[in-house]
């Protein structure tokens, strides 16, 4: 599913209190975490505006992460000023795919897939992605059921069944419904149910399976089988959609997992729904990756985490030719004249990160103001995976897939096993002789 080389990115990185606190003055920056960008999907409408300069000429290859050679270019820069990018031009191939896949299971009496939203809370950017699920699913043929939970402490039982539920293929929880409260479950219970989704039923790639997989750069479930490709999350992996298709960023003359080097990218987000996974993905696909949050900015290189306490938001800007800014805030502005031209500027945040009007005044820029409608697309792509992965009839008839711990555990010996238990008992009934 994602262009990778044998390189693993470390999953954490500890930096000392001190060198955070020092870092902490040159980086004003609150990043928490967000739902995709569907605010400015909403504002934008379904009109494209003149200024737009984008062309649909191209179909991926969904069994491939990597784009083709042959595949037209679909987002054009403009060397004498900044173009704007409607995400739209991304999405659409990969919608008409699905669309005529669920036409194909229809003709052979196959119910499509049902994807199950929960819905616990009143976050109108929560509420509009919900919105756009249900609509995107209708009309590419998926079905989609909503279910809204008054109480947000039954979500973990709802979360239960839906796991449960035969007729389900996939799921998705609206966040945030906790945030950062802390709960019986541990700091965040919106964390907790994030690692409560089964495997076979999420969606959006960010249980604790998926994400350990792809910090530790395992692109199969089913070793060494390989044939149950991991899900990757839908926002980070819809940013990397678009930069494939955007001129200067992947060269696909390099071999898988070298097609962004050279490439210096700076993130500003280090959440597990859009920034830590973007950042893993693009290193893993050559490039020098800066992650910047709050309190610290970690370089991820050559399947390596560096701690960078004597760089700044904006050093790392200034020598990024890709920029991506998630910053879930509206007083958040990243400054246009850290920007170098020919650069390709990606929004993820429900709010605008950039001064529009003088960024596209830069000479080259590529600017993709929402990714809203490719994060739907990636959604519906990844529910089809799981279809095809766990639920459907070729699926069910095949060895069922092990996951992580299973597997691990089904490697133990049998003999060691029955040999592990013989030793345990006989040494508890010595403890009780002899008391």
């Amino acid at each position: 599913e994602i262009n990778t080389s044998t390189r693993t990115i470390p999953s954490t990185a500890a930096a000392s209190s001190g060198a955070a606190r020092a870092r902490a003055k040159h980086n004003p920056i609150r990043v928490e975490q967000q739902p995709p960008d569907t605010v400015n999907d909403r504002e934008q409408g379904s009109e494209q505006p003149s200024n737009y300069q984008t062309r649909a000429s191209f179909l991926p290859d969904h069994r491939n992460m990597s784009p083709s050679p042959n595949d037209k270019p679909v987002i054009f820069a403009d060397p004498i000023k900044g173009i704007k990018v409607n995400a739209s031009v991304v999405a659409t191939p990969f919608r008409d795919e699905i669309k005529t896949k669920v036409a194909a299971m229809k003709k052979q009496g196959l119910e499509p897939p049902l994807l199950v939203g929960l819905l616990a809370n009143k976050d109108p950017a929560a509420i509009k992605y919900a919105e756009w699920t249900g609509k995107a699913c209708r009309n590419d043929g998926l079905r989609y059921e909503l279910r809204k939970i008054e109480d947000p402490i039954d979500v973990e039982a709802a979360l239960m069944d839906a796991n449960d539920d035969p007729r389900v293929h996939g799921i998705i929880v609206y966040y945030p419904i906790f945030g950062q409260e802390e709960s019986f479950s541990g700091a965040s219970q919106d964390d907790y149910l994030r690692d409560s989704v089964s495997y076979k039923c999420d969606v959006e790639g960010l249980c604790h399976t998926y994400r350990t997989n792809l910090y530790r750069n395992v692109r199969f479930l089913d070793y060494p089988a390989n044939t149950q490709k991991c899900l990757l999350p839908c926002t980070a992996l819809s940013c990397v959609k678009i930069l494939e298709k955007c001129p200067g960023c992947y060269d696909t003359s390099k071999p898988t997992g070298r097609q962004l080097d050279g490439k210096v990218v700076t993130v500003i987000n280090r959440s597990e729904i859009v920034g830590r996974p973007l950042a893993a993905m693009l290193a893993n696909d050559g490039a020098d990756v800066y992650s910047v949050d709050i309190n610290s900015i970690y370089l991820f290189r050559g399947g390596r985490l560096h701690a960078c306490p004597d760089e700044t938001p904006e050093s790392c800007v200034r020598k990024s030719s890709i920029i991506v800014t998630g910053v879930p805030t509206k007083a958040y502005r990243l400054p246009t004249e850290w920007i170098k031209q020919n650069a390709t500027v990606i929004n993820v945040s429900s709010f605008k990160n950039v001064d529009e009007e003088s960024l596209l005044k830069v000479p080259g820029i590529v600017y993709v103001p929402m990714v809203g409608k490719v994060t739907v697309a990636m959604l519906e792509r990844n529910l089809v995976r799981l279809y095809d992965n766990f639920h459907s009839p070729a699926a069910k008839q095949t060895p069922k897939a092990l996951a992580p711990s299973d597997s691990a555990v089904s490697k133990t010996p049998t003999w060691l096993q029955a040999y592990t238990a013989i030793a345990v008992t006989a040494l508890l009934a010595v403890q009780i002789l002899r008391k």
